[in-house]
């Protein structure tokens, strides 16, 4: 006899997670840290990436993707790219956020790291620096693949970051509709979005495996919910028990509560290749790729020919200068103008044998000795555009910066060369900054010490 099985039995596994978005309080918890299914809900962690790629320089919302044979072969839902298809990152995020396109989040994770399993492993290093830590990804877009799987504790883990952590692009996730570049597109939350009081994301998922999924967030007043389910039965199903689950939420959680926003991670590197700008004014996307395998560690030195004896350099350690600023500069006023006779003056007195002085019959008075001139450097000339730095980081004492400086000059000297080594104080501790750099020249030295595994950004001439 043929047994059919009820549709409950069919569905995929449920659980569900509310938590206080303000504070990270748990305030319902059923099956959380199961590992299913995650669907759709992987691009909330490949956008993640992409704004993270974005802030550090790797890529700009403007540079221009080339569509890959793989992105474009993705199933739905997809926007629709063709191979060889060239399109602005920002229509591709916004695909991928609203209509939670396949072939779109493919082609970010590969224009982000040069493959999508490159960018699965970036991916994976994020989630754990989240604090995700049953979660695993395989691919860019969240299609059923063997080990893709996540909870829904982790989920609503990464739509709080979302929402914190990148909060001038969280409102990708309320739009009811976006411009994808090739046309307009619908999202696929906007059903609920339009029916709960508040709602203003953040991210819907299906597939066979998974069932319906949705990691959504709500504010009313001072508070704010975030509420994940997995497991849905349909979408009618899924948005009914996610609207009672915030409601749950906003009953429990209290009026009033102090904002304490997760710590955003720091960046952490691996083995994807770091896409370096091809152009001064184009985009970023006709780059050249270079594959890291860690910071650089050692400089390899030339060899010395045969017989030749290595020469021995002896530092002489500086003497300790009481000269103060105010010094310096009234020396160089008195040494522009000095003459000869005082300078005479000066060596005979102190002992000193100073040998005759030619002078040309022509305007005596006028003649200065240059060889006896000090010549002092102040400053690098800020002439031909070059008022441009770069700072790599903030230290407790002048000295750490001023050996950071020294250090990183040596390891970096193509880019850096001509430089000026400036340590600016400030309240909080001593900021290590190279200046006196064209906006070409300081935008290289970045991408080039980011490379390095150096925190870096560019100063302008403000």
């Amino acid at each position: 006899m043929l047994v059919i099985a009820p549709l409950s039995a069919l569905a995929a596994p449920y659980a569900a997670f509310v938590m206080d978005a303000r504070t990270g309080e748990v305030l319902h918890s059923r099956n959380a840290d199961t590992r299913l299914h995650p669907a759709s809900l992987t691009k909330m962690m490949t956008l993640y990436v992409a704004f993270q790629a974005v802030e550090r320089g790797e890529i700009s919302m403007d540079t221009v993707v080339t569509i890959s044979g793989n992105a474009a072969a993705e199933p739905p839902s997809k926007l629709g790219l063709r191979k060889g298809q060239k399109i602005k990152l920002r229509f591709l995020v916004r695909a991928a956020a609203v209509k939670s396109a396949n072939d779109a989040a493919t082609a970010i994770g590969e224009a982000i790291s040069g493959s999508e399993a490159a960018f699965a492993r970036r991916m994976n290093r994020t989630a754990a620096s989240l604090g995700m830590t049953r979660t695993t990804f395989k691919n860019a877009h969240g299609l059923t693949e063997s080990g893709h799987l996540s909870t829904a504790r982790d989920m609503s883990t990464m739509g709080r970051h979302m929402i914190y952590d990148f909060p001038q692009y969280y409102n990708l996730f309320s739009r009811i509709s976006t411009d994808a570049g090739m046309r307009e597109v619908a999202n696929t939350n906007r059903r609920f979005l339009g029916a709960y009081k508040g709602a203003d994301g953040i991210k819907t998922g299906y597939t066979r495996a998974a069932g319906f999924n949705l990691v959504s967030s709500a504010e009313r007043g001072q508070e704010r919910i975030i509420a994940t389910v997995f497991g849905g039965t349909s979408t009618a199903n899924r948005n009914a028990k996610v609207a009672e689950l915030l409601d749950l939420g906003f009953r429990r959680a209290p009026s009033r509560a102090p904002l304490r926003r997760p710590n955003k991670p720091a960046y952490v590197p691996g083995d994807e290749p770091i896409v370096v700008a091809g152009s001064k004014t184009g985009p970023r996307a006709a780059g050249k790729i270079i594959r890291l395998s860690g910071a650089v560690k050692t400089s390899a030195r030339p060899k010395m020919r045969p017989g030749a004896e290595a020469p021995v350099l002896v530092a002489a350690a500086p003497a300790a200068s009481s000269v103060l600023p105010d010094d310096i500069q009234t020396a160089l006023e008195a040494a522009q103008t000095t003459t000869v006779a005082d300078v005479v003056a000066t060596a005979t007195q102190a002992g000193n044998v100073v040998p005759p002085v030619k002078r040309p019959a022509a305007r005596p008075k006028d003649v200065v000795l240059a060889s006896l001139e000090p010549e002092v450097v102040t400053r690098v000339s800020t002439s031909g555009g070059r008022h441009w730095g770069v700072n790599i980081g903030r230290y407790t004492s002048r000295y750490k910066a001023e050996k950071v400086l020294l250090k990183t000059a040596l390891a970096e000297m193509s880019t850096l060369d001509g430089s000026l080594r400036k340590v600016v104080r400030r309240p909080t501790g001593f900021d290590a900054n190279f200046m006196g750099m064209t906006r070409d020249g300081a935008d290289l030295a970045c991408r080039r010490l980011q490379a390095r595994n150096v925190t870096c950004f560019m100063i302008g001439p403000s």
